[in-house]
This record gives structure tokens, C-alpha cells and sequence, in this order.
């Protein structure tokens, strides 16, 4: 069988399950997503794969060959996030194609990581394309006929289709758990999936940073589903920059989130992050290192902050903590 001979060549099912799960404890994370029956721990895994009903496989619909090709991807790829992925994305380019009508978008933009790039439109104007094209490693193949460069280079086809190279981590504006379970289970269950080591001390990290974002703080056993719409956003930025691999960050309408904006962006910014940021706010658009302003589907404009407009900025920035100070008060019932 084709499925079987790629499994061979990892050696899996030459291996006891109960070795194998003692060896590589994410094993068991596979039966228990396939929901494959787990009784005689002494077979190996050739054995169990013959062993398995043709009935029950057909009520799955799968097949003996594919349920043994995805064995195999599935102990590969958790493999390479256990010995850490080489893929490294220092800069990101884009090649311009054209706009709605058909005309040249004549402009090569490179965004390196630790930038802040603002993505200014109006609606329909093409931003959400823009991110697709980033997103799906664009090769002249998409509407807009652009083309992505990463590290300056034509990346490698099979990093297309590849969860492990996830290049955009979205951040949306609405946040809505529907699991039942604690923030501190939500961020453990992502830091097991990610394999980091001292996972108590790095979701006690995370929660920490969370709650440096948000205006109320909330505990490790509060409820994800109670979270108010800041602290759930503030908390997903937090899991963002210390968990997730995807080298840009896509925050779409942030200045609504209730959280401490210049301190998102500084956190997200030192764990070397790509920062797209969608918004009409005058102060996040001014801290971004470069401005998109996107127009009938292209990149009409790239703007580069200039130092007037950081001066702008901070005169902004003292009007925007003034009317915090005073939101914050009227919050505690105190009068202004």
C-alpha cells in the first residue's frame, strides 16, 4: 500500500503503539482526533492499521492508505515543530500586478520584520485582497496578479499549502470564544500543541501580558467566554506573540479593542513580528513605520512616517491619554 510504504519510511510502524507513545507522547493526540479505537497498546502500528474493521473505516470514509499517509504527515510534522522549524521570515516583498481595470500597480514594497505597516481604505478598496495575496504566497496566480517574495526570494511551492508556514496570524475585531473552558486551559492547550518547554511558566507569562493590555484584569480560571471584548482581544495578541509562528500579524480595527494599543504593537514588534494594521485611527496609522493606501484594488500610495508627523503623533498621543484618564475615572464613578 502507497500509505503504508511512506509510513515505513519513518519507521512508525515498525514500533509498539505503547513504545511509540512513550517515545512520542502527541501519538495518543492522534487516535483521539481520528477517534480511532486505542485497546492493544502491544501491537505495532502496521499490525493495528491491518487490524482496523473495513466497515468502520468505510463509515469514517477513509481508507486504509490515507488513514496511514496521514499518520505519517501528522508524526512528521509534529516532529519538526519538536526540533523547531528552520522557517525564518526576515522580509516580505511585494511585487505589484495591477488594479480593478486592468492598470499597472507600479510599486515593490519589502517589509522586514519588527515593522509596523498601516493598510488605509475605504471599504471594497482592496485591503482584504492585498492580505489574501500575503497570505496564499501570491505567484501572479491571484486577481491582482501580484507576486510575494519572502527573504527576497520565490518561496518554495509546498510552503503554499502548509500549516507549518502559516505566513498571516489575523486578529479580527470581533473576539468570540465558544469553548467552555479557562483562559488558563485555553492558552495551556495551545502552548501543548506548540510544544514549548515549561508550559506553566510560559501561560502564566502570557496571561501576565494579557492583563498589561487590558484595562481589567482577569484570572487564569476566568471563564473564556466571560471575557469582555478587550480583554479577549488583549489576551489573543498576548497568545499571538508568544506562541504563534506565523511571521505577520494582520490587526484589523485595534483602536475599538479597549486594550493599551502602543503596548500591543511594542510586544507584538519585539518578537520580531510583520505588523498589517488595518485602521482609521489617526494615532495607530502615525505609529506604523510605513502607511498602504489602498484605491480600486492596488497599492495607490506608499507613505513613509516622516518626523513631522512623530511630533504630530505625540501631541495626539497626549490628547488621547487625557481622555483616557477621564473615560477611566467616569469608569469608577468619580466625577471630572
Amino acid at each position: 500500500m502507497a500509505g503504508m510504504t511512506r509510513v515505513k519510511d519513518k519507521h512508525y510502524v515498525e514500533q509498539t503503539i505503547k513504545e511509540l507513545i512513550e517515545e512520542h507522547p502527541y501519538t495518543s493526540d492522534f487516535f483521539s482526533s481520528m477517534a480511532l479505537p486505542l485497546k492493544n497498546l502491544s501491537l505495532t502500528m502496521e499490525e493495528y492499521f491491518r487490524s482496523l474493521d473495513s466497515i468502520f473505516l468505510e463509515s469514517m470514509g477513509i481508507d486504509r492508505d490515507e488513514i496511514c499517509e496521514r499518520f505519517a504527515l501528522f508524526m512528521q510534522h509534529m516532529e519538526q515543530i519538536q526540533k523547531g522549524s528552520d522557517f525564518q521570515v526576515k522580509s516580505v516583498t511585494i511585487l505589484g500586478g495591477h488594479d480593478k481595470e486592468g492598470q499597472t500597480e507600479l510599486i515593490e514594497i519589502t517589509m522586514k520584520a519588527g515593522d509596523i505597516v498601516c493598510v488605509v481604505g475605504p471599504t471594497g478598496s482592496g485591503k482584504s485582497r492585498l492580505l489574501a495575496d500575503i497570505e496564499w504566497l501570491a505567484q501572479r496566480d491571484t486577481p491582482t496578479g501580484r507576486q510575494i517574495l519572502v527573504n527576497g526570494e520565490i518561496p518554495p511551492e509546498e510552503w503554499r499549502f502548509s500549516t507549518e508556514h502559516k505566513m498571516v496570524a489575523q486578529l479580527s475585531q470581533n473576539m468570540n470564544f465558544i469553548m467552555d473552558i479557562s483562559v488558563y486551559e485555553f492558552v495551556r492547550m495551545h502552548a501543548e500543541s506548540r510544544m514549548v518547554k515549561s508550559i506553566d511558566e510560559k501561560v502564566a507569562h502570557i496571561i501576565h501580558q494579557a492583563n498589561m493590555l487590558t484595562g481589567e484584569r482577569f484570572l487564569p480560571e476566568t471563564p473564556v467566554t466571560a471575557l469582555s471584548g478587550g480583554q479577549s482581544r488583549a489576551l489573543m495578541i498576548a497568545d499571538t506573540a508568544f506562541l504563534s509562528t506565523s511571521p505577520i500579524v494582520l490587526i484589523d480595527e485595534i483602536e475599538n479593542a479597549g486594550i493599551d494599543r502602543k503596548l500591543a504593537l511594542d510586544l507584538l514588534v519585539s518578537k520580531e513580528k510583520i505588523v498589517l494594521m488595518a485602521t482609521h485611527d489617526p494615532i495607530l496609522a502615525l505609529m506604523g513605520d510605513k502607511r498602504l493606501i489602498i484605491k480600486n484594488g492596488a497599492i495607490h500610495k506608499l507613505l513613509e512616517t516622516t518626523n513631522e508627523e512623530k511630533e504630530k503623533l505625540k501631541e495626539l498621543q497626549e490628547l488621547d491619554y487625557l481622555l483616557m484618564s477621564y473615560r477611566n475615572r467616569l469608569r469608577r464613578g468619580e466625577r471630572i
